[in-house]
């Protein structure tokens, strides 16, 4: 007797192994952030990219093209990830034991990403260069206060650590209103700590191009605020979820990542306090 294809469907997968149907969007995906790698390299250089007599000038407005086409083509993977899990039941113990690796091995690249930045960062700081005069900063520039809007960011970032916890243990606990709640709370420290970083980028009394100073500054402070959004957007996506009850306490791998993820800025940040902002003006 042969099964019927629906009763599958409706049961799930009959094996351990992370099979499911292909995909154009994960290509799509790493295409898309390539071309936005390259736009921005590019927008900092002030540079054209073409062959022959074709030349493209690339300025903000391919900045956010490229950025919208790495969310759209994101936004479609990760929809036909949530129909695997829930229409399709196809993630078994293994699929999510791989998704959580997954995950890992993720935020383990994005340590090595930041890694790069905290290595240039001391590489000029202990052994600064001649054309620097052989001080750091150099003269003239100096990092903001640690004890002003610095100390506010690091208070905010933290706290917003302290509320997605909560959020994660009400999920374990099946009160997926106070999760929402929690959420909710997480999204909006996350924004503010935005608005507080454009703030000080506003006022701050040097540029990306002032230098070697410059350049580590904004490229590692820039990239985590950029971390910082894509975490609120995340948890944004989570709250939505969590307030129309489609998680479950044994299945919520969304709210495990987001959290991790959001951990890890923290962690960042504290790094990039200590280093840029106390050290730097020290």
């Amino acid at each position: 007797m042969t099964e019927h294809p629906s009763a599958h469907a409706q049961n799930g997968p009959q094996h351990p192994w992370h099979l499911v149907p292909p995909s154009p969007w994960p290509l799509l995906a790493a295409l898309a952030a390539g071309l936005l790698a390259m736009a921005t390299v590019l927008f900092m250089h002030q540079d054209s990219i073409g062959i022959g007599a074709v030349s493209v000038k690339t300025g903000l407005p391919g900045i956010i093209a490229c950025a919208v086409l790495l969310a759209g083509f994101a936004a479609f993977w990760w929809r036909d990830v949530l129909k695997e899990a829930r229409a399709e039941q196809g993630h078994s113990r293994e699929v999510k034991r791989g998704l959580h690796y997954g995950m890992a091995l993720f935020i383990s690249s994005e340590v090595m990403f930041f890694v790069a930045f905290f290595w240039a960062y001391y590489s000029a700081a202990l052994f600064p260069p001649a054309v620097l005069g052989s001080v750091w900063p150099p003269p003239g520039l100096s990092a903001p206060a640690p004890l002003g809007m610095p100390l506010v960011m690091t208070v905010i970032l933290l706290s917003s650590g302290i509320t997605v916890t909560l959020a994660h243990h009400a999920a374990l606990a099946d009160h997926w209103r106070k999760a929402a709640i929690w959420l909710a709370a997480t999204v909006g420290l996350g924004a503010v700590f935005t608005l507080c970083q454009a703030h000080e980028y506003a006022h701050a009394d040097f540029a990306l191009t002032s230098g070697m100073f410059g350049s580590t500054f904004y490229m590692a402070t820039g990239f985590h605020g950029a971390h910082v959004i894509i975490g609120t957007v995340f948890l944004a996506v989570c709250m939505v979820r969590a307030a129309r009850g489609s998680m479950t306490p044994k299945a919520h791998f969304a709210l495990t990542a987001a959290a991790w993820y959001w951990h890890f800025v923290d962690l960042v940040w504290l790094f990039l306090f200590v280093s840029i902002y106390w050290y730097g003006s020290a």
